[in-house]
């Protein structure tokens, strides 16, 4: 099950977008770390913020992001420059 899995190997969950409450809800208890943003760059941020040295950083989108993003590649374009921002 995803729920047990995430309790093993998840630290942090940084949620970006306009409605996160059901990932949240569903996470609530079982991620230790949950985090709410509005922009890709407080996302990395939050992630640098939670991480540690050797912990893995990834974007995932649960979901399509066209009110924030133009597409898939602008998204990650932004994520890289976010990243080398930092």
């Amino acid at each position: 099950m995803l729920t047990e899995l995430a309790k093993q190997k998840v630290k942090a969950l940084i949620c970006m977008g306009k409605d996160n409450k059901k990932l949240i809800d569903s996470f609530t208890g079982i991620i230790p770390i949950i985090k709410d943003t509005c922009s890709i760059e407080d996302a990395v941020l939050q992630a640098y913020n939670v991480s540690e040295k050797g912990d893995t950083v990834l974007l995932s989108p649960a979901c399509a992001s066209f009110d924030l993003f133009k597409n898939y590649i602008h998204r990650g374009e932004l994520f890289k420059q976010s990243v080398r921002n930092l």
